[in-house]
């Protein structure tokens, strides 16, 4: 059970879920219910018509109650994020079937949430205390998950609580070089000569854009930034990166700034052209996109929060920049520090670059998460 699945796909969740669902196939039967738009391949779950303009929570939870009455035939359900918590828990009331949840954040964790969903957010903290309280077991997607989980959630089993990390599949990431007639970078207007620094994901609180701009206010003249970030979480947050990259464009040159969703093919060109990448979150539990970045060949500079120790090691495939929540300038100023040394020294860049791609070949493999999860779910069932 999922809010995502191709082709409406935005976050690390539907990633993990895309590419485990991929996998357990091979293993077993897996029917997929999703929110959205019809498709093939999914059973899709319609938020009821009647809650049209209501709070995004309360059309969420009229979905996730169809999601429970065509999950009937189900042996295990398996739910991914608030979002289908409850139609996992409820499944497994009704039906009498476990229920494992795999948290790919946690909703207390994630307060600025609140300007999202408004008195909506309460309503999805409720919805994930009870769900994960009450879940058979609980998946979380690094170490560092787990222990919040439990910090989080101190009425939970530790015996319940497990570890499946998220994965990368090598053969989609992969360095790769422009294409010509196609290079998104030549589209851009990219100045391949010049050092190139990137991002990847959502315009939120809890993935840092705002201090990845500040930051970039003091990266080396030469230094180009390549933001793909868009589907801001509010109008207010739109408007205020708005205004910071205005503000960045009008103080030096090269920053271009890619608001719409890319296809696989064109963001690899992006993270093998960077000579860094650049993952400036609050709050992560793991990072998906690290693991893209590096399996394409390219240097991680990230903060130290969540599970991205576990993904970036710190003077092999990356360097890891504190986060310190009350000083926000401080973080900035280590970001832009960390980010100029590793352009200065391509050799180093190159060689994270080398380590990182390695790393997710031997440790992040989707074939061996789908093993682990196919455990969990005997395990569960016994």
């Amino acid at each position: 059970m999922t809010r995502e699945y191709p082709p409406e796909v935005y976050g690390g969740a539907g990633v993990h879920v895309t590419e485990l669902v991929a996998q357990l196939r091979r293993l077993c039967d897996v029917d997929v219910h999703c929110m959205g738009a019809p498709r093939p391949g999914a059973i899709v779950a319609r938020p009821d018509p009647a809650l049209s303009g209501a709070n995004p929570a309360l059309t969420t939870l009229s979905a996730d109650l169809a999601m429970v009455n065509a999950a009937a035939g189900a042996t295990v359900v398996h739910s991914h994020t608030w979002y289908t918590g409850l139609a996992g828990h409820l499944t497994a009331l009704l039906y009498g079937v476990p229920h494992v949840l795999t948290a790919h954040s946690l909703e207390p964790m994630r307060p600025w949430k609140a300007e999202q969903l408004g008195g909506g957010y309460r309503v999805s903290s409720w919805v994930e205390r009870t769900a994960i309280e009450a879940a058979d077991a609980v998946i979380a997607v690094s170490s560092g998950m787990r222990e919040d989980v439990l910090a989080t959630y101190p009425a939970l089993d530790p015996n319940r609580v497990h570890v499946v990390r998220n994965g990368i599949d090598t053969d989609v990431w992969y360095p790769a070089p422009p294409q010509d007639g196609e290079s998104i970078l030549a589209q851009l207007g990219v100045d391949l000569t010049r050092p190139i620094v990137a991002f990847v994901g959502r315009i939120t609180r809890q993935k840092g854009v705002a201090h990845l701009v500040a930051a970039a206010h003091a990266f080396d003249p030469e230094i180009q930034l390549v933001l793909c970030a868009g589907a801001p979480d509010t109008p207010e947050i739109a408007a205020e990166v708005t205004e910071a990259v205005q503000r960045l464009a009008a103080e030096r040159s090269g920053v271009y700034w890619v608001r719409e969703m890319l296809p696989i093919g064109k963001l690899r060109e992006i993270l093998s052209a960077a000579t860094v990448f650049v993952c400036p979150s609050v709050y992560e539990p793991l990072g998906i996109v690290n693991l893209e970045a590096m399996a394409c060949g390219t240097a991680v500079v990230a903060s130290d929060v969540g599970g991205i120790p576990e993904v970036v090691d710190d003077g092999r495939t990356g360097v890891l920049v504190h986060h310190d929540a009350a000083d926000a300038a401080g973080y900035e100023a280590r970001l832009a520090a960390a980010v100029n040394a590793l352009v200065a020294d391509p050799a180093t860049a190159r060689r994270y670059g080398e380590a990182g791609r390695q790393r997710c070949i031997e440790e992040f493999s989707w074939a061996h998460i789908a093993e682990q999860t196919l455990e969990i779910y005997r395990k569960v069932s016994s």
